[in-house]
Parts: C-alpha cells; structure tokens; sequence
C-alpha cells in the first residue's frame, strides 16, 4: 500500500526529471574541475605517471547511505595495498567534499610531508579516523577536524593507520559558488602532498 503522499510522487514524473537535471549538472561542473586538478598535480615534483597521467572517473549512485551520489576519482590509482586518489563527491541532501586517499607505499612516502603541511590552524581540514577507509560521511566516527584533534591523535592518523584520508567539506547551500570553492579545495588538498 501507498501513502498519499507516496501515491502522490509515483504519479508526478517532474521531481525525477529534476533530479536527473541536477545529477548531470553535477558530472558537468566535476568534469570542469579537471584543468585544475592537473595544473596543481603538475607542481608535484614526487608523483609519477601513474598518477599524474590517469584519466577521470565520473561515476554516481543511488544508494550512498541510501540517497543518491556522484563521485569524481582523479587522479586514481587503485591497487590491493597502494591508494593514491582525490575524490569529489556529491551526497544527495548532504554536501560536497574532497578527499586525499592514500595508502600503501604513497602513505609512506607522503605522511612526514603531509604532517609537515598541516598546522594546528586548519579548521578546514578533516581526517579520516575510521578504520575502515571506505566510508565518506562525517560523522565523528568517520572524520574529524585536523584542529579538535589532540597531539597523541593526529600521530595515531598520521603515522600509525594503514592509510591517510584528508578532507574538505562543502555545504550545499554554497551550490552557486561550487566551482570556486572546490578548484580552492583541489589547491588545499595537493598543497599537503608539495
């Protein structure tokens, strides 16, 4: 049985035509993005080929915690035990975000750099604290602020987890201003790796 509220959306096909709408203008303004992320990537001496030459994932979803998504990896470099990734992402009601993934041998390579860059200053910065490097939401258990953090816990994120995940979050009410806000992001996050 359906509600009538239920009833009344099943009958109405514009909130879904709409909703298409806005995914697609979400792959348009990721795919917009991409100049910029290489232009920073270009300034990093340390990376190779594998990264700085990969091509773009755009790609979305319907059920992120069940709501709707898209998700820009690049550059990506995927395998078993080495993660070298950005990921833009667009949650449905939620927000958007960038992250740094890194594991593996970038992990190494990188986390003196990355502890380096951060300061106790970036109140933009979060840091994955979950042990599973998979999830994208920030609640407390997932990320927190670089700068709540105590001293014995940025060493247990930055040097002991087997990866590093850093972030910046965007809420949606600053859609119009989204294209700004994120090439400022890109710049943030490859500023830690430089």
């Amino acid at each position: 049985m359906l509600s009538d509220q239920e009833l009344s959306l099943v009958k109405d096909a514009s909130w879904i035509l709409t909703k298409q709408v806005i995914i697609q203008k979400v792959f348009e303004m990721f795919a917009e993005r991409t100049g910029t992320i290489n232009s920073c990537l270009q300034q990093v001496n340390h990376l190779g080929p594998e990264i700085k030459n990969t091509v773009p994932k755009i790609y979305k979803g319907e059920q992120y915690m069940q709501l709707p998504y898209v998700m820009m990896d690049h550059p990506r470099f995927f395998e078993k035990d080495h993660i070298f990734a950005i990921r833009t992402m667009f949650w449905w009601a939620n927000f958007f975000s960038i992250t740094l993934h890194i594991s593996g041998k970038y992990r190494d390579a990188m986390a003196e750099m990355i502890r380096a860059n951060l300061s106790a200053g970036d109140n933009e910065i979060y840091i994955g604290v979950h042990e599973d490097q998979w999830h994208h939401h920030f609640e407390e258990n997932n990320y927190r602020r670089y700068d709540k953090l105590t001293p014995v816990e940025k060493n247990q994120f930055l040097q002991k987890n087997r990866f590093i995940k850093l972030a910046l979050k965007f809420d949606i009410d600053e859609w119009n201003s989204m294209p700004m806000l994120l090439d400022d992001g890109y710049k943030k996050i490859i500023r830690m790796i430089n």
